[in-house]
Order: C-alpha cells, then sequence, then structure tokens
C-alpha cells in the first residue's frame, strides 16, 4: 500500500499530540496516512505497553488511518545506528510516502530528539539505490524511494514553526484521538503518579496552543511544523 503521508512518533500519542488535527484533515481530503510508532511507551510512569497498544488501535481509529505499525524499539535506549536506521528504511520503501511527519527536532523527552533525527537520517539513506534492504533469506528486492518532504511537528517546547497548517474544524477529533491515551492524560479518578502530560492544563495546553497558532493566521486553528529545507508555493496566493 502505497501512503500519501506516513508520520512517525519515538511513542504511541507522539504523532496525536504534535499533528493529530492535520493527520485528521488529511484523512478527511481523502489521502492515506498511516503512523509509525518507533517504542511501545512501555517506560512510561503510567499505563503499560499492552495498555497502549490498545490505546494506539483505538487511536487510529479515531484518526481513521490506513495503517499503524510499532518498530518496538526500545523505550529511552534506542539508537539512530546501522540496525534501526536499515529498519525504517524497510518501512519508508515499503509505504513509498511523499511526506513524512515526524518527533520535533529540540524537546523535553531525550527519545522525541533522537527519534527525529533517526527518521530523517532514514528517509536520507532510503533514497540511496545501493542500500540493500532485503534480510537474510529474502530474494525480494525492494526500490529505493525518499520523501518528498520531511516535516517535523511540534510538541512540549514552544519551538518556532516555519509553517503552520490551518485545521480548523478538526481539533476536536484531535482531542478524542488523545483521551484515546486514557492511561496517560488527565483522569481525575485515576490513582497513578502524577505526570507532566496527566495534568488538565497539559490536556487544555495542546488545544488553547492551536487556538494561539489559528489566531496568529487568522483562523480558529492550527498547527505548526519545522521543515528541513524550504517550503514552496508555486503562487504567492495559495499563502494564507
Amino acid at each position: 500500500m502505497k501512503l500519501d503521508i506516513l508520520v512517525f512518533g519515538a511513542h504511541p500519542d507522539d504523532a496525536e499530540l504534535g499533528a493529530g488535527a492535520t493527520i485528521a484533515k488529511e484523512v478527511a481530503q481523502g489521502k492515506k496516512v498511516g503512523i509509525v510508532d518507533l517504542t511501545r511507551g512501555e517506560l512510561g510512569t503510567r499505563g503499560s505497553a499492552e495498555i497502549r497498544d490498545r490505546e494506539a488501535a483505538e487511536a487510529a481509529k479515531v484518526l481513521g488511518l490506513a495503517v499503524r505499525e510499532n518498530m518496538e524499539f526500545a523505550d529511552g535506549f534506542f539508537v539512530n545506528d546501522r540496525e534501526h536506521q536499515l529498519a525504517l528504511i524497510r518501512i519508508i520503501r515499503k509505504y513509498r510516502p511523499d511526506i513524512v511527519l515526524c518527533n520535533a527536532v529540540e524537546d523535553r523527552h531525550i527519545d522525541h530528539a533522537k527519534g527525529s533525527q533517526l527518521v530523517s537520517d532514514a528517509c536520507f539513506l532510503s533514497g540511496l539505490v545501493k542500500v540493500d534492504t532485503r534480510m537474510e533469506g529474502d530474494d525480494q528486492w525492494q526500490e529505493a524511494w525518499r520523501p518528498k518532504q520531511v516535516y517535523h511537528y511540534i510538541q512540549w517546547k514552544n519551538l518556532e514553526p516555519d509553517f503552520v497548517v490551518d485545521v480548523s474544524g478538526f481539533i476536536e477529533k484531535k482531542t478524542e484521538a488523545i483521551m484515546a491515551y486514557s492511561s496517560q492524560f488527565y483522569d481525575p479518578k485515576s490513582k497513578e503518579l502524577d505526570t507532566p502530560i496527566s495534568s488538565k492544563n497539559f490536556v487544555d495546553s495542546v488545544v488553547y496552543r492551536a487556538r494561539d497558532m489559528g489566531r496568529l493566521i487568522g483562523v480558529q486553528h492550527a498547527e505548526g511544523f519545522t521543515a528541513e529545507r524550504f517550503v514552496a508555493v508555486d503562487k504567492l496566493e495559495n499563502l494564507i
């Protein structure tokens, strides 16, 4: 299956938090979108890997994803090396996305920046024809494929975006997908330990950040992204 957009996240819920409304909007416009989680989030203070597997599947239904996979890399300890790069190259060549979205280039959680660079490097290497991604005993050749663009969503830190996407009308879908992760986010009845993302203020901040970015471009809600190279338009009128 060829995807239009492939979204990577170091942990289940990263993609929803950073780009959930953009994903929902693209799906509503007929685009095929998938998410690949690098880890199962097994080091998270709340919940478990099994619980987060179920929550990720529910969030995928909410967003209408074409596919969702988990690489099962080691939460907190995966590295940007040949083994991990080749694993992601296989995924990129499998789905052949035109656009890749991935973690913030700088953030509070160390996996976010690591995941960001790992995905970016894999996207570049995936375009090299001499990189052979066949597994031992596998005769099927994967053709080289490099996404046209790699964009990084914004997470905990208030990074300055290179561009923003008008997601008016889709913030509710984003919130619904986020709250599918009931083990992680605000629940006044929860008996689990508090974390930086389990407060009501954090959940509210996701919405008011989108509202504030929307304010800056004259729409109701927006999500911001950073780009690895210039973002081009074919007409000045396409800028809003």
